[in-house]
């Protein structure tokens, strides 16, 4: 009988205290990624992490301020040192990963990239308290799109962007989490530059809040 209750105590401990946290601060969102996740060249509430946040309070769903761990330039092998090094307080309710244009641009081998993004998202399905169905791959953006790639090979960088994103999302579905497929989109930069943000390479609020709404209703679908 002294057993059962050493036991059940601090379950019900523990179920009082998430209680308690969900009620003070809501949610919480654990964003990784390069550039495209910290929003370079744009505001800090015009990136994709916190505009998502907006959109679901908009439906009474409330989250704390995003926890970002993400840096220009940053590849697979950088983001994971990152997170290794990190003040990390998991579960989280919420974790995107959003990474792979680095390890594209700089010539990286997809071998090398298949690895280092199986290892981050094993990471963040754990960060996530290992509910995959909390966690959300958005696919790497076509950076060919926009000025910044005036006079390169366009049509060479659209077809390794699709190859690392073509093992991002066989990953992703092997591991079953969330996949969504932004970069369909973001080529529509080369038509429309209100897409792009002032550095001409890097997307405008405009094309986050894109992304947004659709990691807005994919987390809505989760959380109820």
């Amino acid at each position: 009988m002294r057993l059962f209750f050493v036991f059940i105590i601090p379950l019900l401990f523990l179920h009082c205290t998430a209680k308690r946290v969900m009620s003070d601060t809501g949610y919480r969102y654990l964003a990784l990624g390069d550039s495209y996740t910290i929003g370079e060249s744009v505001s800090r509430e015009a990136g994709f992490p916190y505009q998502t946040v907006r959109l679901l309070k908009e439906k009474n769903i409330l989250f704390s301020e995003p926890q970002i761990i993400a840096k220009t330039g940053w590849t697979t092998a950088e983001l994971i040192s990152a997170i290794n090094s990190a003040s990390l307080n998991p579960p989280y309710d919420i974790v995107s990963l959003l990474i792979g244009v680095n390890n594209q641009y700089r010539g990286y081998s997809r071998q090398e990239y298949t690895s280092e993004f199986k290892l981050l998202l094993e990471k963040a399905i754990q960060l996530a308290g290992n509910r995959t169905n909390r966690v959300f791959v958005l696919s790497i953006p076509d950076w060919g799109s926009t000025p910044f790639a005036e006079g390169r090979n366009r049509e060479l960088i659209a077809k390794e962007i699709d190859e690392f994103n073509a093992l991002n999302e066989s990953i992703s579905k092997e591991q079953g989490v969330v996949y969504i497929n932004i970069t369909p989109g973001s080529r529509d930069a080369v038509t429309d530059r209100s897409l792009v943000a002032s550095d001409g390479l890097h997307p405008s609020g405009k094309e986050y809040a894109k992304w947004a709404s659709a990691l807005a209703q994919a987390i809505e679908s989760v959380i109820k």
